[in-house]
């Protein structure tokens, strides 16, 4: 079956194409169009400081012209780790001009597991915070990095805030090592002041030279280096443009909260404003009142999130204070959309809140819920344009029938290279005809949408049957004194294993075992009801809002371990 005869195909609005030739330009070419295009329309909003496009690429030309000075060649891989900044989008379209290889890196990475980052990629270079100085001094003479490039967060404040800055900074700030200008450390405000922009014209094949070094969460080993070409970002970026076919280029306003050494916030909201001319309102963390307040003065038009941000915004006290009627449409990943989020959020916002689905490995989306058009609720929505899907038998090179549950594959122009210097863990998911085994299980049904019904390692099998922790969290959130839950499988020496809810309770609302028992036995078969729950005031999340399930399972491996060795 070819992808134009797959069932959704029928089903996109005649506003998307169906078939597209997407540009082989190099990625970072599109921000230079865009500073022709929209040279003086502000590109970056970041704590009152606005950056036009032009200003954009005359900064990111004297980046890119430095770093070659310093010797980055093509192919070198450079380490950025920053929050979302003026600075982080400068730096990551330098890389890419002057023929480098991005290697996003999480700026809460501790000692050991950035050393690990630096010589697995091999980086010869890091731009980084000054807060993270240190941390890239100390693994310098470890690995193979020639460079430090240090930039502050007081760079790209307004007068007064970029005076007042350096008061305001945490005690524990004044003890760390200040970088300062060197041969091997170089500060951005140096860069800036003598860089001619004089870049060196670099050839790249977007289909073959790789843009990015996406570094996987590693919750099962060290984690893998992903492959991804200009092509690949270039084309889901293109996607996203088509999918959100009502947005006007050199309109829209994107709420940039999602971080961008995330895969997911590197491509729908930085390279897709950056492709679209629009506005980013950068947001270094997190704070559900600071976004809140930002929704309604700067009124964006495009929120990308996950889950518990929404949850966090909807769940916030002040909540009603504040006008969010600006956005207009949402796409939710990186976890599932709980169908009571999004009925809620909808309701406040008056736009439409959707999700969609996509991994490391595929740019990163590749399906979708139409924003404007038929939506199925819980349900990750139908292929994107030029990807096709389809669902395998569990453990079996054999595609399994509508509504069976079994393996999701995805093929298409986004999906990786291969990981880096590991290819027997690429030839394990990644077939010779270009077939990507996901690792989440899931469903089709009759019309072409897909159902997550969870990843394949995370299904729990109590007492012979199978149980897909979604689907109970599903019930869970429909519980009005619920905030957030997560399901894992636990050791039981009957069951094999037995469920366990982890819950944090919306502020003010109180509810007992014996209640939730009650409500889970109404809603859902009694195997699948959880037989133990633990109420936490948080839970383990990644930097783009992940619950990290993983972490707990670890968690009760260590207590049943502790248990063994006290008997």
């Amino acid at each position: 079956m070819t992808i134009s005869e797959r069932p959704w195909h029928k089903l996109y609005p005649p506003e998307i194409f169906t078939s597209t030739e997407y540009d082989k330009r190099p990625l970072h070419e599109f921000l230079e169009e865009s500073a022709v295009l929209y040279g003086e329309k502000k590109a970056l909003y970041f704590m009152g400081k606005e950056l036009s496009f032009k200003e954009v690429l005359n900064q990111t030309r004297k980046l890119s012209a430095y770093l070659q000075d310093l010797g980055l060649e093509k192919g070198d891989r450079v380490s950025i780790m920053l929050p979302n900044s003026p600075q982080s989008v400068i730096a990551y379209y330098s890389v890419l001009m002057a023929g480098g290889v991005v290697v996003q890196t999480n700026p809460l990475y501790m000692q050991r597991e950035l050393e690990y980052q630096i010589s697995d990629s091999e980086a010869k270079m890091i731009i980084c915070l000054d807060d993270f100085f240190p941390r890239a001094a100390a693994v310098k003479g470890k690995t193979e990095l020639e460079h430090i490039i240090v930039t502050e967060v007081k760079d790209y404040l307004p007068f007064p805030k970029n005076i007042i800055y350096p008061f305001l900074k945490k005690k524990q700030s004044r003890l760390l090592v200040k970088a300062e200008q060197g041969a091997d450390t170089h500060l951005w405000n140096h860069i800036m002041d003598v860089s001619d922009g004089e870049v060196h014209p670099v050839e790249v094949d977007a289909e073959n030279d790789l843009a990015l070094l996406q570094y996987t969460g590693g919750t099962t080993g060290f984690p893998k280096g992903v492959m991804l070409t200009h092509y690949n970002l270039v084309v889901n970026t293109q996607m996203s443009v088509n999918w959100l076919y009502k947005c006007e280029k050199g309109r829209e306003t994107v709420l940039a909260i999602l971080p961008f050494f995330h895969v997911y916030g590197m491509t729908s909201v930085m390279n897709l404003s950056i492709m679209m001319g629009t506005k980013m309102i950068l947001m270094p963390k997190f704070e559900p009142e600071d976004v809140l307040r930002v929704i309604e003065k700067q009124r964006p038009t495009l929120f990308p999130g996950a889950p518990t941000i929404y949850i966090a915004l909807l769940n916030h006290p002040h909540l009603k204070k504040y006008d969010l009627s600006s956005i207009e449409a949402c796409l939710s990943g990186s976890a599932p959309l709980p169908v009571e989020v999004q009925q809620r959020f909808e309701e406040v916002t008056g736009g439409r809140l959707v999700e969609g689905y996509g991994l490391t490995e595929t740019s990163p989306v590749t399906h979708s819920n139409f924003i404007w058009g038929n939506r199925v609720s819980g349900s990750i929505g139908v292929p994107w344009p030029d990807t096709d899907a389809k669902i395998m038998k569990i453990d079996e090179n054999e595609e399994a029938e509508i509504g069976e549950i079994g393996e999701i594959a995805v093929k298409g122009p986004q999906v990786m290279k291969g990981y880096w210097k590991k290819p027997e863990e690429t030839t394990q998911v990644l077939s010779e005809d270009g077939w990507f085994r996901t690792g989440d299980m899931g469903y089709m049904n009759e019309e072409g949408y897909f159902f997550i019904v969870d990843r394949k390692k995370d299904m729990i099998i109590a007492g012979g049957f199978n149980i897909y922790p979604r689907e109970v969290e599903e019930v869970l959130y429909e519980h009005e004194a619920i905030q957030e839950a997560v399901v894992v499988g636990v050791p039981d020496p009957y069951r094999g294993e037995t469920v366990k809810a982890f819950i944090v309770k919306k502020q003010g609302s109180e509810i007992s075992d014996e209640e939730l028992d009650a409500f889970c036995r109404k809603n859902m078969a009694a195997y699948k009801v959880p037989r133990i729950y633990e109420f936490r005031k948080a839970l383990p999340k990644t930097a783009v809002g992940k619950i990290l399930r993983r972490t707990l399972i670890e968690e009760e491996k260590r207590k049943q371990e502790g248990s063994k060795a006290v008997q």
